[in-house]
């Protein structure tokens, strides 16, 4: 009897369902582009859709239904990719390669006064320092040379979290008056 009943369930799944093939291939290949990719997600779109072909209301739009799980498998699969590291043979590394990877990474984690400072050379970088009181220095070095948050830096500093982001802020503000005038 449960034999039986599986049966009728595939046979209605593919009276149903297999008509739209075609149309879901073919929207398969406007999502990925190529043919292995989209007939490997038309496969799991059928696979999902027979898994749950059993809670489809019958009269309501099944062609809605199907092009809906072809698109958030497309989604899904998108964004396994995304989150898996791209896969390169270590051999395959040149140098310029290693270097460029290296050049992009601290670019985009600096600040913007980072990286001007970084730029400067460091005689008129250290006068300016110099110039400071002990406090901002010592604020404006933990923030911007160690990389600490502003809650960081209050801790290092034992002061209260505005206090370590008024000293940040205006050593870079007597900074920047600084190395601009020289």
């Amino acid at each position: 009897m449960r034999e039986s009943t599986v049966t009728a369930a595939a046979g209605r799944f593919e009276a149903e369902v297999l008509p739209y093939r075609d149309a879901l291939l073919r929207a398969a290949r406007r999502l990925t582009r190529t043919e292995a990719d989209a007939e490997d997600l038309l496969q799991d779109t059928l696979l999902r859709a027979y898994a749950g072909f059993e809670g489809f209301q019958t009269g309501t739009n099944l062609n809605a239904w199907l092009f809906r799980i072809l698109h958030n498998q497309w989604v899904s699969a998108f964004r396994h990719r995304q989150r898996r590291p791209a896969e390169v043979s270590f051999d395959a590394l040149t140098e310029h390669d290693l270097a460029r990877a290296a050049a992009a990474r601290p670019a985009a984690a600096r600040s913007a006064e980072a990286a001007v400072l970084a730029a400067l050379p460091g005689p008129e970088l250290e006068a300016a320092l110099g110039a400071l009181s002990e406090d901002f220095r010592t604020a404006v070095y933990y923030a911007e040379v160690a990389g600490y948050t502003y809650l960081e830096v209050a801790a290092l500093m034992g002061t209260p979290v505005g206090t370590a982001m008024s000293r940040v802020s205006r050593a870079r503000q007597r900074l920047r008056e600084q190395l601009t005038a020289a």
